[in-house]
């Protein structure tokens, strides 16, 4: 017999949740020109991590020195978000771990490591709901092809915030997709905020609310209404399968300046970009709240590179991008626009092989160049 009064007490619960979850999400932001001590909490993840890790804080103390050493920049190691401590514990993000996160203003994180089945939860979904980073911010740029594009990916809702809550029962399961106002509006806002202070004309909001009629329906509705109080920048509808097949469509792509979509959707799509730059090697991305930010490789763990012993050999490109990234996001303009140009003008490429570079000597011609 299928007990289905308790998957409704079960629905019930998370809708309870998801509703004041709504109603506590923050506005205010940090002003980091007003702090006097900046804390960057460094995480080296799992697999490839700490190889891309120990290269990106390589150049951070290379460019922050004196604001290092005088103080005013903290750079703190946070132990304890590896594969095999979480498994031990079995969580996604253990409570002292977590503890040390929430006592840094800014990360810097590798990737980490998801099991398969189960039921834990990805640590960078954790992290995006529990430190409310709630913007997904990734850059692709390929100037030759006039691709400058950017993407404000929704980050805790969508199908992600109950990804691992979803209901069991004899022959079916259910998973559920969240979409709020105050979530959607957020999200918006960050995106036409973006455009109109770097003078981009167009946002591209893409969903596929002509299927998903209630949740990516009201996110459209929603962006649309942002749209109204920016009347100088276009707001264009589309639906994410024609825009996937427009991000390859050389006749029209490099008509795209800023997208806006939910989480999922999100992505999918920044991969697909970060291949046509050239790999989710090359590509960082940045995660932003009200009070906590954190930056990151948009790529995973990679463990067959592990297991087939060329860990030394990733690309750190992503995260040496991400990196500019939280830079820019703490006022430190003038280095971010150094590894910026650094990273253009190297010519130093890493095959992800042993017919390549490695990462450190990637990292040492990109040091020589700053």
């Amino acid at each position: 017999m299928v007990d289905l009064n308790a998957a409704c007490m079960a629905f019930r619960t998370l809708l309870e949740e998801q509703y004041l979850r709504a109603k506590v999400m923050e506005r205010e932001k940090t002003d980091y020109s007003v702090k006097d001590v900046i804390n960057i909490g460094l995480i080296d993840g799992d697999g490839i991590g700490p190889v891309i890790m120990e290269q990106a804080v390589r150049v951070l103390q290379h460019l922050l020195r004196e604001e290092i050493e005088g103080g005013r920049i903290r750079l703190r190691r946070i132990d304890g978000l590896t594969i095999e401590n979480r498994l031990a514990r079995n969580t996604s993000v253990p409570d002292e771990v977590m503890q040390r996160i929430r006592s840094c203003d800014v990360l810097l994180k590798g990737p980490t490591t998801t099991p398969k089945g189960g039921t834990m939860e990805s640590a960078n979904v954790t992290l995006r709901r529990e430190l409310d980073l709630y913007a997904n911010v990734r850059p692709v740029s390929i100037p030759e092809k006039n691709i400058d594009w950017i993407f404000f990916r929704e980050n805790t809702e969508g199908e992600y915030v109950l990804g691992s809550r979803g209901i069991d029962l004899p022959g079916l399961s259910v998973d559920f997709k969240v979409t709020t106002d105050a979530g959607s509006e957020r999200i918006a806002r960050e995106a036409f905020d973006y455009a109109r202070r770097n003078g981009k004309k167009r946002v591209a909001i893409v969903t596929k609310a002509n299927i998903m009629k209630k949740t990516d329906g009201r996110f459209s509705d929603i962006c649309h209404a942002v749209a109204r109080d920016y009347p100088e920048i276009q707001a264009d509808e589309w639906y994410i399968d024609i825009m996937a097949a427009n991000l390859v469509n050389e006749s029209i792509r490099d008509q795209f300046d800023v997208f806006l979509l939910p989480n999922l959707y999100g992505d999918i799509l920044t991969d697909e970009a970060a291949q046509i730059q050239g790999g989710v090697g090359t590509a960082g991305s940045a995660n932003i709240g009200s009070r906590y930010a954190m930056f990151e490789a948009i790529h995973g763990s990679a463990p067959r590179m592990v297991e087939e012993g060329l860990a030394e050999y990733a690309n750190p490109q992503s995260i040496l991008k991400a990196e500019t990234m939280l830079l820019r996001h703490i006022g430190r303009i003038d280095a971010a626009a150094r590894l910026e140009k650094a990273l253009a003008d190297c010519t130093a490429e890493v095959t992800g092989d042993r017919n390549g570079m490695s990462a450190r000597q990637y990292t040492d011609e990109l040091i020589a160049l700053l």
